[in-house]
């Protein structure tokens, strides 16, 4: 339980992209919301106006760069640059959902790395720590020359699995072999088994599932599917329905992010897929939540003690031992 009368010199900021989840945080610490205006000039180029002094302030500022992308980086990117220009002590970008994160690698011939362009632009705004929340993979981690604290929603995820009581006649499935550690903690936190898909991709743009195949026993079961996001719900919506030809009860999908664009949501009505429980990282509006099926977590908690313990110079990494899971932060 976080003391509601935090003390220290810092400030907390919301940009525009989920000023609802800084909200949640503030309410958490029992601080307000700093002052701050953002919008628009008439040529639609970004202003940001900080409207109280943080001189010598340590900032903690709420922004993911969120659809959409473009207008979200580049809003966070002003943001932290006019905190730099306005003599703050230290900036820590809060980015709980971390854009651009899926172009970490190249797959063909003359693409850009576009996760690591990013890093380096947080770096040149100013920002002097990053948090964000289970990357796309870990390694991102590495385009970082300032430090970065990789949280998770794992255990916020896998509490209310065991609330719900799915645990009884349950099993988890990675849905490809790159998921296979992050469903093992999963499994070892449930006490559930596991299972591991395999999806083969085709298409000119590789974002087509056209093949699954399955390891492991889930005839009987009801499976829980485990992802870091949900873009356009392809891959979810084929996997789905694989485990319900093998005989498998409608599944739980469980993610951190719910990007949910183009046919998502009419996808995620296919009758095998029971319950989608995912985070507040990224904003969902009540339009999206197809009337109850899917479940917004808040991970406010999770970043109101991250923040305590950066500004006190305590681990990070303990908040996550504390709770029984060992996870790469």
């Amino acid at each position: 339980m976080i003391d509601q009368k935090v003390r220290g010199d810092f400030r907390l900021f919301a940009g525009r992209a989920n000023p609802a989840l800084a909200q949640e945080i503030a309410a958490t610490l029992g601080v307000e919301l700093g002052k701050i205006s953002i919008g628009p000039f008439p040529n639609s180029e970004t202003r940001v106006q900080i409207e109280e002094s943080i001189r010598g302030t340590d900032i903690y500022l709420v922004q993911p760069t969120c659809e959409p992308a473009n207008e979200t980086l580049m809003e966070l990117l002003i943001t932290i640059d006019a905190m730099k220009r306005a003599s703050a002590r230290q900036i820590t970008a809060i980015i709980p959902y971390f854009g651009y994160a899926r172009q970490d690698h190249k797959t063909t011939g003359r693409e850009p790395i576009s996760a690591k362009l990013v890093a380096n632009l947080l770096t040149t705004a100013g920002a002097s720590r990053v948090i964000a929340i289970d990357l796309h993979v870990p390694q991102i981690q590495a385009f970082f020359d300032i430090p970065l604290d990789h949280l998770t929603a794992v255990t916020t995820l896998a509490n209310y699995f065991k609330e719900k009581q799915v645990v009884e006649n349950g099993v988890v499935v990675a849905p490809d072999a790159g998921r296979a550690k992050l469903a093992e903690k999963y499994a070892g936190i449930l006490g559930l088994p596991l299972a591991i898909m395999h999806k083969r991709r085709g298409g000119v743009d590789g974002q087509q599932v056209e093949f699954v195949e399955l390891v492991g026993d889930v005839a009987g079961k009801t499976p829980i599917v485990i992802d870091d996001e949900i873009a356009t719900g392809g891959s979810i919506y084929q996997q789905a329905k694989a485990l319900a030809e093998a005989g498998a009860n409608p599944a739980y999908i469980s993610i951190a992010h719910a990007v949910l664009v183009g046919p998502a949501l009419e996808r995620l009505k296919h009758p095998a897929i029971r319950e989608v429980v995912t985070t507040n990282t990224i904003p969902i509006p009540p339009e999206k939540e197809l009337n109850g099926k899917i479940k917004v977590l808040s991970i406010a908690p999770l970043l109101a003690e991250a923040i305590l313990r950066i500004h006190h110079h305590r681990s990070v990494s303990q908040v996550f031992l504390e709770q029984k899971l060992i996870f790469p932060v």
